[in-house]
């Protein structure tokens, strides 16, 4: 992959993720409104808030939380042969793959 290609790539994912960051963050006020809501009021939160605010909300943290693994699964790109993985999760090249 080319540098700018890589570039690119990481620029995709900071937009992608603080995408769904503001989408967490607006989905969290209506459950503000619900919590802090007169007793009254909370029927015309609690379909809102039941229906839509918490399912976006999981989703979206769930996929800041896992989304990299759901891309690597559909991914249809295989990894790169040339690296291989240390201890510590680092990808580095091995000694005969520097000579060659």
């Amino acid at each position: 992959m080319s540098k700018s290609a890589n570039a690119a790539n990481v620029m995709n994912r900071g937009i992608t993720r603080s995408i769904f960051r503001w989408i967490h963050l607006i989905f969290g006020i209506p459950i503000i409104g619900y919590i802090y809501s007169p007793f009254q009021e909370l029927p015309n939160y609690a379909p809102v808030v039941r229906n839509v605010a918490v399912p976006v909300i999981a989703i979206s943290g769930l996929w800041m939380w896992k989304g990299h693994v759901v891309r690597r699964l559909i991914s249809k790109r295989r990894p790169d042969k040339t690296m291989r993985r240390t201890a510590a999760g680092m990808a580095v090249k091995t000694r005969q793959e520097f000579e060659a």
